[in-house]
């Protein structure tokens, strides 16, 4: 008969385990000083992007769209003949990844490179009827979750937080 190891017994070399902060039965976890993540201004950006960005996941999941193709769409479709240099700029976004995303909503069928039309040695990008009808309806989902997501916040104060986020990332302006 083969016995199984007991998984609780140490491996060789392995630290023994400690018990966890709280472990006592009924004893709740200490609290965390989050203080000083909680003045950094990088830290609250990302958490109140990670807050709206997992609601976006959720709704455009069945719309097999992440938020840069969402961004490559919505740009292109305000935008018809954009050059990916443009949406690379606009998107800060490096060369080649946009190259393997742009052949991917080419092959979905939602997007399609065609002669720049004032610039004949660039290549313009435009919605494919299925890119303009698909972000037609995600721009409309995108825009009553950017509202629910802040519907503690006034129109004034969101305002405010979308300025002072751009002066962030967009400090000349």
């Amino acid at each position: 008969m083969n016995a199984r190891p007991d998984p609780s017994a140490a491996r060789p070399g392995a630290r023994p385990a400690r018990p966890s902060p709280g472990a006592d039965a009924g004893e709740a976890p200490a609290p965390v000083n989050t203080a000083f993540l909680e003045s950094l201004v990088g830290y609250n950006a990302r958490r109140a992007a990670l807050a709206v960005i997992g609601t976006f996941m959720q709704r455009m999941g069945p719309f097999d769209l992440r938020v840069v193709d969402f961004s490559v769409l919505t740009l292109v479709a305000h935008n018809p003949g954009i050059t990916s240099r443009q949406l690379c700029s606009a998107l800060d976004i490096l060369p080649p990844n946009l190259v393997g995303m742009v052949k991917q909503l080419e092959k979905r069928g939602l997007l399609e490179k065609r002669e720049h039309p004032t610039d004949r040695r660039a290549q313009g990008l435009f919605l494919t009827p299925a890119g303009n009808a698909l972000h037609a309806e995600t721009q409309a989902i995108v825009a009553s979750l950017e509202s629910e997501s802040v519907t503690h916040l006034s129109d004034d104060e969101r305002l405010t937080l979308i300025r002072l986020l751009r002066k962030v990332y967009q400090p000349q302006r």
